[in-house]
């Protein structure tokens, strides 16, 4: 199977679109999405109806936690708060009730799928982890390969059953070997941070053992000008860039 794992759409439909008519031209058996479809973004809606309607598996991210249960609001600063003030303003009841019934993590296809951290956090990042703490969690997980998100970087952490090795993920193939178990990091569809503006996503290759890092070129200026006319911080708008 070819399973494309994305991450962190953050209501930006511009990203979301192109990064699905990528998936579709290439076949892929399914997707799996991570978590964190809103905020920062212009269309909450749209995002998740398409989501939804796409039934494609989805993980609880700690924006959507926030949108469920405004004590957790408090995580975030004053930019990312009015966002998502904004954000609970364009949502449907039908797409509030989605989200309370999202998961914090889910195993699927011989992997297992988080929005922060294994087993089930949405909020811890990835680089908060020491190598000994990766060790033990690579060694709790029962499964070879764990996909996550909310950095919004690009990132391979791979574990021979002696070292852990971080490294970063670029554009293009990588192989997996048998040997290894690996944490993937998927970057971001609708805000990459990591120096390059393009919507990202991962394709998961199971039967060739390798993973597809995708980049998807998309209308920026269309969502940036979208940011601003919906009355969200104009922040998030430049950034995009």
């Amino acid at each position: 199977m070819k399973i494309g794992v994305m991450s962190d759409i953050h209501a930006n439909y511009e990203a979301l679109r192109k990064v699905l008519a990528d998936a579709d031209a290439l076949r892929l058996h399914e997707m799996v999405c991570l978590g964190d479809c809103i905020g920062y973004g212009p269309e909450p809606e749209a995002v998740l109806s398409e989501v939804r309607r796409r039934r494609i598996p989805t993980i609880i991210g700690n924006h959507e936690m926030a949108v469920c249960d405004r004590i957790h609001l408090q995580w975030f600063n004053p930019s990312a708060r009015a966002s998502l003030e904004k954000t609970l303003t364009l949502l449907s009841e039908d797409s509030l009730a989605f989200i309370k019934t999202l998961p914090y993590s889910r195993t699927l296809f011989g992997a297992h799928f988080v929005h922060g951290y294994p087993p089930d956090s949405s909020q811890t990042y990835l680089f908060q982890k020491t190598p000994a703490e990766l060790r033990k969690t690579f060694e709790s997980l029962t499964v070879p390969i764990c996909f996550i998100g909310h950095t919004h970087t690009l990132e391979m952490i791979q574990f021979d059953g002696r070292q852990v090795e971080r490294r970063p993920l670029s554009q293009g193939i990588t192989p997996l070997l048998d040997s290894c178990r690996y944490m993937i990091n998927v970057g971001s569809v609708g805000q990459p941070r990591d120096g390059s503006n393009p919507a990202k996503y991962v394709i998961w290759d199971q039967e060739r053992a390798r993973i597809e890092v995708r980049f998807v070129p998309y209308d920026i200026a269309a969502t940036a000008a979208k940011i601003k006319a919906a009355g969200f911080p104009e922040t998030h708008a430049r950034r995009l860039w």
